[in-house]
């Protein structure tokens, strides 16, 4: 059974403590390889290689440094097929999604960012005849890159990609339940000739790889993408050592459908922003509050799209939903489902784990699952599931469902749907998130800053925002005559 190994100084090696960690198949709940166990030891000698590719890395010039990262990305691009079937074994997303979505987007990121860096300008401030102002923007050192289960490659690249184009070398962490492609794209990195050193994925557990990285005093900036409770850990050993901090945390959703959407665009898109992914996406809407008016019809017909979804094998193409990551995720997901009942709420439809046959027989997997009757304030609306469960709930008025939607302590995105222009200006100027999408969802331009408020994180990614976190400003004052 293959052993996936460590990327440390341009080369593949076993973890210091040569222990692995089961990597289970999500749709078959089986052991299909494994994962370094690695700890503080194997971060240090991540840390000393990227010390010394740092100089000549960041040294190089932008127009290099981007020549590489984009034969990184058409190496990519000629795997496609190989990276998607190995983020459906590992993730237990359907095979055409990491297909259409993870992978490209993955190839994207890294293409972006490789050219954004060359068109990253600076500013000068002129004091007339006394002096000259500019600024110069150097990289920080060594970046210390964090990502979660749910897109593995894609939010992995959205982190290294920005990272290395501008300049910095970069000791990251995939997470331990989906691992393999970060470890394919290990394995291509060294085909594109990146530098030894200015790459290192060291994998692993969070409570010793991710603790180690983050806690290490020459490794200057941090950006993760995961849990809030695991972003307060790690704002809190981050923060007294005044490291820079880049925090993309959960999200409790609102979807707000208004009585005047286009009914079928709005219906079909709900279905996806709901449900895409397992519901897995950190961008999902998980909270769908309805005019009154149109409310019945709405949830019937939203119902009736549900009962069509086919969960399966991620593998076939057939199946609209694959498996969910674990099974203590299936778990936590159950739990909620079941509490909702206990504070009164009714199952429109699924709610029940998923018996199939065949290898995926022992898979962890979950029907779609709607939930109507809650209040906007129980635990079930409150809380972060993550998982193919949506509640919905019927609003009369403008005050009332902006309440509703900016109640939680999460603000990282919301959709508004409606055709009435100045409203869809009014609600997004005062919903509480760092994103709203009107009459869309998920609809991504790389040049815009990604992020949220309150407990969903601190900064923004994306565009040149990414780029600047991973550089420092300084002002040179030039006196003139």
């Amino acid at each position: 059974m293959q052993k996936i190994q460590n990327y440390i100084n341009g080369e593949l090696v076993a973890p210091q403590s040569n222990q692995y960690i089961d990597n289970i198949n999500p749709a078959t709940g089986k052991v299909y390889c494994y994962i370094p166990d690695s700890d503080e030891r194997d971060v240090e000698l991540a840390v000393s290689a990227a010390s010394k590719a740092f100089p000549k890395w960041s040294a190089m010039s932008s127009e290099k440094r981007s020549g590489l990262l984009i034969k990184l990305s058409e190496l990519i691009s000629q795997h496609i097929e190989r990276f998607a079937i190995a983020e459906s074994i590992d993730n237990g997303k359907p095979v055409w999604l990491a297909r259409q979505v993870d992978i490209p987007r993955a190839v994207a990121n890294f293409h972006f960012y490789a050219t954004a860096a060359l068109h990253l300008s600076t500013e000068t401030h002129s004091m007339g005849d006394t002096a000259l102002n500019y600024t110069l923007r150097t990289p920080v050192g060594i970046a210390g890159c964090i990502s979660p289960w749910n897109l593995p490659l894609y939010l992995f690249t959205w982190k290294i990609a920005p990272a290395l184009a501008s300049g910095n070398c970069v000791v990251a962490k995939p997470s331990e339940i989906t691992p393999m492609t970060a470890f394919l794209l290990s394995e291509l990195a060294i085909e594109a000739g990146i530098p030894p050193g200015v790459l290192n994925i060291v994998h692993g557990y969070g409570h010793k790889v991710g603790k180690a990285i983050v806690s290490h005093p020459k490794i200057p900036a941090i950006s993760f993408t995961g849990g809030t409770k695991t972003g307060e850990d790690i704002a809190r050993i981050a923060a007294p050592m005044f490291k820079k901090l880049s925090l993309e945390l959960g999200g409790k959703n609102p979807n707000i459908i208004f009585a005047d959407c286009d009914f079928e665009k709005a219906l079909l898109t709900t279905v996806r922003s709901s449900f895409s992914n397992q519901g897995e996406i950190c961008l999902c809407g998980s909270r769908i509050f309805i005019e009154r008016s149109i409310y019945d019809k709405f949830k019937n017909a939203f119902v009736e799209e549900i009962k069509k979804i086919k969960v399966g094998d991620p593998l076939q193409d057939e199946s609209w939903l694959g498996a969910i990551v674990s099974k203590p995720h299936l778990e936590k997901v159950l739990y909620y489902i079941d509490l909702a009942k206990q504070e009164g709420g009714k199952i429109l439809c699924g709610g029940n784990q998923i018996s199939l046959m065949g290898e995926n027989s022992s898979g962890y997997f979950l029907e779609p699952t709607v939930i109507e009757g809650l209040s906007y304030n129980c635990r079930t609306n409150q809380e972060e599931i993550f998982g193919p469960v949506v509640t919905i709930q019927p609003f009369d008025e403008i005050d009332e469902v902006l309440m509703y939607a900016n109640s939680t302590t999460y603000g990282l995105a919301a959709t508004v749907w409606t055709e009435n222009l100045t409203r869809a200006h009014t609600v997004a100027a005062r919903l509480h998130s760092g994103i709203v999408w009107v009459n869309c969802w998920l609809l991504r331009d790389l040049r815009t800053p990604f992020g949220g408020v309150k407990s969903s994180g601190v900064g923004r990614e994306g565009g040149f925002e990414a780029l600047r976190f991973f550089t420092e400003e300084k002002n040179v004052c030039i006196r003139l005559a």
